[in-house]
């Protein structure tokens, strides 16, 4: 099994920033094809935010390139989104994402609340 752990989820104002990060532990090789995040606000579908591959492509959703940056190192088996210029609309609880071989796995989830 793989285990993926968020943290760094918060109440910031609009225009602040925010670092989550996700440490993946257990059965790595099973998230060995793309490790990243999306988010789900109330009422509304889990959407993409951004992947990052093994080898260091990187995937943006067009709300969010030119404010979040997506990384990973791979020593630690973490992956980490930072995140400026943050609005309103960013309000959702973010998810880590692995993927590989056998599917998808997710963590438990951290809320990131910005206020106008």
């Amino acid at each position: 099994q793989v285990q993926l752990v968020e943290s760094g989820g918060g109440l910031v104002q609009a225009g602040g920033s925010l670092r989550l990060s996700c440490a993946a532990s257990g059965s790595i090789f099973r998230i060995s094809r793309s490790m990243g995040w999306y988010r789900q606000a109330p009422g509304k579908q889990r959407e993409l935010v951004a992947t990052i591959t093994s080898s260091g492509r990187i995937n943006y959703a067009d709300s969010v390139k030119g404010r979040f940056t997506i990384s990973r190192d791979n020593a630690k088996n973490t992956v980490y989104l930072q995140m400026y210029s943050l609005k309103p609309e960013d309000t959702a609880v973010y998810y880590c994402n692995g993927n590989g071989i056998t599917g998808d796995y997710w963590g438990q989830g951290t809320q990131v609340t910005v206020s106008s």
